[in-house]
């Protein structure tokens, strides 16, 4: 059983940017990276902070 991803946030758009802020300053976060998220698995995970980004409306949505 995969252990499941710190943190999920939706998002409206395939391609996304993540630099590990959020709860910490981007300082302290890692380098900002450019993430598209694929059509046929709707989500994508930050390679750095395991972030996990979920395409509304996707195939790995699990909200209404």
């Amino acid at each position: 059983m995969p252990i499941p991803p710190p943190e999920t946030i939706r998002v409206k758009t395939v391609q996304v940017a993540c630099d590990g802020s959020g709860e910490i300053p981007a300082a302290l976060g890692h380098p900002r990276v450019f993430l598209r998220i694929e059509p046929e698995t709707g989500f994508v995970e930050c390679g750095y902070c395991d972030r996990r980004f979920v395409l509304e409306g996707g195939p790995a949505d699990q909200q209404p």
